[in-house]
């Protein structure tokens, strides 16, 4: 299925106060099969929910039975979580899952996975909230794709995950891409279409091509085929023509491309067997489209006192009025960029020019008539829990002194291959030589990720972006003291940790986004 988006349909956020190994990517058969979701959904590990000022009468903070509530969920590279807020940006419900893990023959079936937690954040939705969200979107991890059956929706093999590189489609790629075109990286989703299309020998009429957001909102409203163009980014879609571009159309595997429409557009009401299985969803509910997780956190991490700013390059986010803020493009705004610590590193910044290098790992997603420039590394918060637990994370950390230099020279990576600011696959993990002393370690490894982060900023001020001035961090990262002051001593830079640094936050404002 094919199609575009109209100017008519762009982006308009109103923001309120309050892994396999790299290599040739081989077609890999899924049995389909059908599962006991009821009892899946009790199975679900590691439940976290947490009702915020509610009471069951829906009476506390002033929360009338008139009031509409917008449901937000994000589907990260280790975990799910919901957010419930209304049109004032006040959060009424929260929780969080961990991905079960279901084997498939000798991997992790992660469809399944993620189908399983879909379903139990919905059934921790507070039941006497339920009635009360107006609709309903969900953002999920960049490039992470399946390919499915047109006519059930089920996939056909393993999802290629975020972070899979599939070097064996990446010349024919960049042989029909323009040079350096986002697409020209092996993690992109055109060369795991690619290579999925040239390794599968099964009959390809009935099949087509989603990314893990839109799946997971596929099993909500019911639609297939069905993407927004913050996701539909590394098939190839450009966001600035809203259309696919010629030379990918004139491509034997366009038939599998999704129809692409702006994130926070309504698809349509919520399934009603959904609504039986969950009860107390109402008839009118609806479901939007998504985005990713890291514009999803971009969209969460918004300034809240004034005269600040959320990104930057010539035109800014600001909050000259504190009581509703919203896109301002004509105040005069400090500088900053946002940046994702969770279990990868993100970074995005505003700006009024489009930038694109797939040398780099560097490309721009659209938000409304503007452009979140930046990228994704494959360090972060995921090779600190390969070492550390959460317990040795806070108390090492007590006993880094931040001002210190660490002598330490590591690239953190979980596995091999790199993404930002450098796009390489085949680069190899550096976390030795490892001191005895266990503090010593972590600060190397802070301190590294850190190095990564400001090469990152100097690597887009010379791409063309504008001189940052301060940093907001969201993601799990931003709650170590440590490692912010650390941050601020490698970048000279002022780093704080953004009110809301949940994607589940930013996804629940594009619902919102959806009711207006």
């Amino acid at each position: 299925m094919l199609g575009s988006i109209n100017h008519s349909s762009t982006l308009s956020i109103l923001l309120y106060p309050l892994s396999p190994k790299p290599g040739c990517c081989s077609s890999r058969k899924l049995n389909v099969r059908t599962h006991p979701w009821e009892k899946s959904v009790e199975k679900s590990v590691k439940l976290r929910t947490m009702v915020v000022g509610c009471k069951i009468e829906n009476q506390e903070m002033g929360l009338q039975a008139s009031e509409r509530l917008y449901l937000g969920m994000d589907f990260g590279t280790s975990g799910a979580r919901y957010a419930l807020i209304d049109k004032q940006g006040t959060i009424h419900a929260e929780g969080k899952r961990e991905y079960p893990n279901y084997m498939k023959e000798d991997s992790l079936d992660w469809a399944l996975s993620w189908k399983t937690t879909l379903f139990s954040l919905l059934e921790d939705v507070p039941v006497h909230l339920r009635p009360l969200v107006a609709s309903i979107s969900l953002d999920g991890t960049s490039a992470t794709t399946l390919i499915i059956d047109s006519k059930t929706g089920e996939p056909l093999a393993r999802p290629y995950l975020y972070n899979e590189s599939c070097p064996d489609a990446l010349p024919l790629v960049k042989s029909i891409a323009p040079v350096n075109h986002t697409v020209c990286s092996g993690s992109s989703t055109l060369c795991k279409l690619v290579s999925w299309w040239n390794n599968d020998d099964s009959d390809k009429k009935s099949t087509m091509l989603l990314h893990q957001a839109d799946w997971l909102l596929w099993l909500l409203h019911g639609q297939l085929g069905v993407s927004d163009y913050n996701n539909a980014l590394k098939v190839g879609y450009d966001p600035e023509a809203d259309s696919y571009p010629d030379w990918l159309l004139s491509q034997p595997y366009a038939q599998l491309l999704p129809m692409v429409k702006a994130p926070g557009t309504s698809i349509g009401h919520l399934k009603g067997d959904i609504r039986t299985q969950f009860a107390g969803f109402s008839e009118d509910c609806i479901v939007c489209t998504g985005t990713t997780d890291s514009i999803a956190a971009f969209l969460a991490a918004r300034a809240t006192k004034p005269g600040k700013a959320a990104v930057s390059y010539g035109v800014h986010y600001c909050q000259s009025n504190y009581r509703q803020a919203s896109f301002c493009y004509n105040s005069v705004c400090k500088i900053i960029r946002v940046t994702s610590l969770g279990s990868t590193l993100a970074i995005k910044l505003l700006s009024t020019t489009r930038i694109e290098d797939a040398r780099y790992g560097v490309y721009s997603h659209r938000l409304d008539d503007k452009w979140l420039v930046g990228g994704a590394s494959n360090t972060g918060g995921a090779v600190l829990k390969e070492n550390f637990s959460d317990e040795q994370l806070e108390k090492l950390s007590e006993h880094i002194n931040p001002m210190e230099a660490s002598p330490l020279d590591y690239y953190p990576l979980k596995s091999v291959g790199e993404r930002f600011p450098v796009a390489n696959p085949k680069m190899e993990p550096r976390l030795h030589p490892r001191p005895e002393s266990d503090v010593e370690y972590l600060h190397g490894i802070l301190e590294s990720i850190a190095r990564i982060e400001a090469k990152a900023y100097v690597l887009l001020k010379d791409l063309g972006a504008t001189q940052v001035n301060e940093v907001f961090t969201a993601g799990g990262g931003a709650k170590n003291d440590k490692w912010t002051k650390i941050r601020e001593r490698v970048l000279g830079l002022p780093v704080s940790r953004a009110t809301q640094t949940e994607a589940a936050y930013g996804a629940a404002l594009l619902a919102l986004k959806g009711c207006q």
